[in-house]
């Protein structure tokens, strides 16, 4: 299996440092419930806009929901179906686009659901276990086959299971695979006190 630690200019915690996202994984291998739950569990606990927990997930089991995993591979794009057929769970993410207590539009929705899914990959991490997310799916496709109510996006379809060596991978998955991390320098992205200004 390839290990792929991030390179950092200082040291950050190890969770964060060999958290990254392998397209191989082991067909053979199931994710347990007692992980499975403790990955949404990790999820429940991200901070939120009036703590509204604007997040929803549909959880598919290969081993438990064959239907329910075949809907969610079925809105993939045709790319992310040649190795995320090997995935034993697929995760669908939501954001439920109106708060709550008052019904009136959530714009920090699809933030607060991104902070779950950041604690749900770290807890996956730290069990041993490996998630993708995907942009490539058919959120139309998933609203339809997953009965999604009218008032939430569908952000994202996470594949979670366990690394497996990248020889099952096609060429050009291979090659990504096993290349080197690479994230752009800090004072692209962050900025001391105004835009612009590199944080040193």
């Amino acid at each position: 299996m390839q290990a792929k630690p991030a390179t950092t200019s200082v040291k950050i915690h190890d969770i964060i440092e060999t958290r990254w996202s392998p397209r191989a994984f082991n067909p053979d291998k199931t994710v347990s419930h007692d992980d499975l739950l403790a990955l949404l569990e990790a999820a429940r606990w991200a901070s939120s806009c009036f703590n509204d927990q604007p997040w929803r997930f549909v959880v598919c089991d290969k081993n438990t929901d064959t239907d329910s995993w075949q809907n969610a591979f079925n809105t993939l794009a045709e790319r992310n179906q040649l190795w995320a057929k090997n995935a034993p769970v697929l995760l669908l993410s939501v954001a439920m686009n109106n708060f709550n207590h008052n019904d009136k539009p959530n714009r920090w929705a699809m933030y607060d659901t991104g902070a779950a899914v950041a604690n749900l990959c770290l807890q996956a991490t730290a069990l041993g276990l490996v998630v993708h997310q995907m942009g490539g799916f058919d959120g139309e496709k998933a609203r339809e086959l997953f009965h999604l109510p009218s008032d939430c996006t569908p952000m994202a379809m996470m594949a979670v299971g366990y690394q497996a060596d990248a020889t099952v991978l096609d060429d050009d998955f291979k090659t990504i695979e096993l290349a080197e991390r690479s994230r752009a320098a800090l004072y692209e992205r962050f900025y001391a006190g105004r835009w612009g200004k590199e944080i040193e």
